[in-house]
């Protein structure tokens, strides 16, 4: 496995990973895609030289001003490929790059997997606190 930084990343390659999780709100339209990664703040790539054939397998993105709040917008890791603590390496370099950053957010579906992989990444969820959470979907 290999870490990037670089946000030039073919389409065909962020299709096929955004796909392979399912996040089809995301591939139906490329050219968009392709250009919120490319304005991101920050961007983190995984991939796969196993077979001599350097596979996207896993990415998160940051946007944010970076001084005050980090989103964290994506992280997805292929399902062949889950459950073998990149995600948490994705997470943890993410962090890492932003250390005074008071604010850390991300909004989630709320699925027991999901809930129990940010509570390892130590977030906490705003329903277990004095924190509440809004968001507005188009």
């Amino acid at each position: 496995m290999k870490f990037s930084y670089k946000k030039e990343i073919k389409i065909s390659q962020l299709l096929a990973l955004y796909n392979t999780v399912g996040w089809t709100a995301y591939t139906r339209e490329p050219d968009k895609l392709q250009k919120a990664i490319r304005q991101s703040l920050s961007v983190i790539t995984v991939w796969d030289d196993s077979d001599n054939n350097s596979q996207l397998i896993g990415l998160i993105r940051g946007v944010g001003d970076g001084e005050t709040i980090l989103y964290i917008q994506d992280i997805l890791v292929m399902p062949t490929f889950q459950n073998r603590g990149i995600g948490k390496q994705l997470m943890e370099q993410l962090l890492s790059m932003y250390p005074d950053v008071r604010q850390k957010v991300l909004l989630t579906e709320d699925a027991p997997d999901v809930r129990h992989f940010y509570e390892k990444c130590g977030f906490e969820s705003a329903d277990n606190g004095s924190t509440v959470a809004f968001y507005r979907e188009y």
